[in-house]
């Protein structure tokens, strides 16, 4: 016999004492749940559980070159359930007046004073001080941090600016939170980078910039299909070493793109 899945979130052991005859005989699985919304309507979820499976959105500011302006107008109108400040990016977030979650380094890239600024905070923050010598860059410490806290999406801010070796380490970087379930994005004034491992839709209106561009990250990505773009492409394989899918463009309210395997680097951006 195939057993109901249960739902994962849960309505409230009160409500579902007070309404056992409206319940009786509906499955606590999400397709009944669906079928019976009528009589379901007013029975209240579990708060507890529902809080559970909200999604924890964190913000990772790093030590590299950042427009503030920009920072500012980004962080404007968005808010993220944790703050992660990685060594230099403490000024960043010292500019940005940002109370941090977690401040993750060595600090060989931060002024005293903004160390002391926040040392002296009557905010609870986490201090992870690490070496100088160490495997990890201070980013990706800070990145297992971040979904340490339980963050399933983050956005990492200042991640592009400064030295190339770092910008390229990052990119590699969004692979390794993909690789644990995690979106990861990197985000500056004329880019938006990510990294997928399956097909997705792309709304006109919510581009961060009228290009769309795809580089493999990583060996052939197989059977590319881009459908609502200016340049379409049809089951195509790429491989390193291929400007083909660089600076192509949505020709309607949507685009699509499917593969079916590889890693593709996928930029955002504008001029």
């Amino acid at each position: 016999m195939k057993k109901e899945r249960i739902i994962s979130i849960p309505l409230c052991p009160e409500s579902m004492d007070k309404n056992k005859e409206r319940l009786a005989g509906i499955p606590l699985c999400p397709e009944s749940m669906d079928k019976n919304k009528e009589r379901l309507a007013g029975i209240p979820l579990c708060p507890e559980s529902m809080d559970k499976n909200k999604e924890i959105t964190g913000l990772v500011v790093t030590g590299g070159t950042m427009d503030y302006g920009f920072a500012g107008k980004f962080l404007e109108n968005r808010s993220f359930d944790k703050i992660i400040a990685v060594d230099g990016g403490l000024t960043a977030l010292s500019r940005l007046h940002l109370k941090p979650d977690a401040i993750v380094g060595d600090f060989d890239t931060v002024s005293e004073d903004v160390l002391a600024e926040y040392k002296s905070s009557q905010e609870e923050i986490t201090w992870e001080i690490h070496k100088p010598e160490k495997d990890e860059t201070d980013t990706e410490l800070a990145l297992n941090t971040a979904i340490g806290l339980g963050c399933s999406r983050l956005i990492l801010l200042g991640a592009t600016g400064g030295r190339m070796d770092h910008f390229i380490g990052n990119l590699h970087l969004l692979y390794a939170c993909l690789k644990k379930g995690v979106e990861a994005s990197i985000v500056d004034e004329k880019n938006w980078i990510t990294v997928i491992n399956k097909g997705r839709t792309f709304q006109s209106e919510a581009l961060w910039g009228k290009y769309i561009s795809f580089l493999p990250l990583c060996g052939e990505v197989k059977k590319i299909t881009l459908t609502g773009f200016k340049y379409p492409l049809s089951e195509k394989d790429i491989d390193l070493g291929t400007s083909l899918c660089i600076s192509n463009e949505l020709t309607g309210p949507e685009g699509t793109i499917d593969f079916e395997s590889g890693i593709l680097i996928c930029i955002e951006s504008h001029d």
